[in-house]
């Protein structure tokens, strides 16, 4: 007989769709405007050529890492992503559970719809916090205070949103939280309505709550009140990624939001080497964006990352089977990425160096 379990982070996205509302797979799947930049962070990560290597007896290979102190099973770490109930009933809880039991790290969304403390009691590793910038600072002060408490072991601040994409999709389905689902985070300091008549209620609470001011002060701000490591996500020019370490970041995301923010923007792998050549030894350069094989995984590290994030195809493993699903997608991964690295000829990640990226590569 066949085998029908999914194969590869692809196939889990199919099966995703079957087991959630429209209104769900549009705000999971979807972009900004004519999705071009989500269509090319997948698309960049195939253009790229792995000159691999022979003869380097790979019979004993490890792919575990470190990330801001932190020993890892593999540089794959689960990217913040909001509303997981949408895609399971176990939402968040099932995703932590998964993602740690598998030896990684997990970045907690603002917008997660169970409570920080609750994740990270079901965690049994690292946890960091995704953070907004609020209109009302205290808002922000008061969260930071609350996730330090639960703890969580990093704070995550994205500067990419200082207002929300045009994310057409979201706008069309009206997008609105179903009922039952509430920002469990946030709940006790902003009015959360997340209902729309007209247009997607994400959008006008992103419009009513989030700091369009956002600027370099913001993040000095945040470096005074918490002495958590700080890690600045959202970034595709190298002046700024060296900026976030001037300002005391301990790591900077490549970044542009899935592609759901300013659409044309440049892959991530695109703008990786350069970013990484200009941070050099000042600090960690994760990278998100498109990555759904191990050899994506490869390029990022030779091309000069600490470390990968991926988002979708966590909800999409969610959504097809609850916490087994996640822990699957997680198994895929390292599986792939520990074939990879032995067909490019690596014993272990610090042997992933720029040499296997050779001259025809993009980026």
């Amino acid at each position: 007989m066949p085998n029908s379990r999914p194969l590869n982070l692809r196939e889990y996205a199919f099966r995703a769709k079957n087991h959630i509302a429209e209104m769900a797979w549009d705000y999971y799947s979807g972009g900004s405007d004519d999705e071009i930049t989500l269509a090319e962070n997948e698309a960049a990560w195939g253009r790229a050529r792995l000159h691999y290597r022979v003869l380097t007896d790979i019979a004993e290979r490890s792919t575990r890492t470190s990330v801001l102190g932190h020993d890892l099973s593999m540089p794959v770490m689960a990217a913040p992503t909001a509303f997981h109930k949408m895609a399971h009933e176990d939402g968040e809880l099932a995703t932590v559970r998964a993602t740690t039991r598998a030896g990684t790290a997990m970045i907690l969304s603002s917008l997660s719809t169970v409570d920080v403390e609750d994740v990270l009691k079901a965690a049994e590793g690292p946890v960091f916090f995704q953070l907004y910038m609020y209109r009302d600072r205290m808002v922000s002060h008061d969260l930071i205070r609350r996730v330090e408490s639960a703890g969580c072991r990093a704070i995550v601040l994205t500067v990419d949103a200082p207002l929300l994409g045009n994310r057409e999709r979201d706008e069309r389905n009206n997008f609105a939280l179903p009922p039952g689902i509430t920002v469990r985070n946030l709940t006790a300091q902003t009015a959360l309505d997340f209902s729309s008549e007209a247009g997607s209620g994400l959008s006008g609470f992103v419009h009513d709550h989030q700091d369009p001011t956002l600027n370099w002060e913001h993040v000095e701000w945040l470096r005074s009140t918490t002495d958590l490591p700080i890690v600045i996500k959202g970034l595709c020019r190298p002046d700024d990624a060296v900026r976030c370490f001037d300002c005391g970041a301990q790591a900077v995301v490549v970044s542009n939001h899935g592609g759901r923010q300013l659409d044309t923007s440049p892959a991530t792998f695109d703008v990786l080497p350069s970013i990484c050549e200009a941070v050099g030894d000042r600090g960690e350069v994760w990278v998100d964006g498109g990555i759904r094989r191990g050899t994506d995984v490869i390029k990022a590290l030779a091309a000069g990352a600490t470390a990968t994030l991926i988002g979708r195809p966590i909800l999409w493993g969610l959504a097809e089977s609850g916490e087994a699903g996640v822990s699957d997608v997680w198994s895929i991964m390292q599986r792939e990425l520990d074939r990879d690295m032995a067909l490019c000829g690596c014993r272990s990640i610090a042997e992933i160096t720029r040499d296997l990226l050779g001259p025809d590569s993009t980026g």
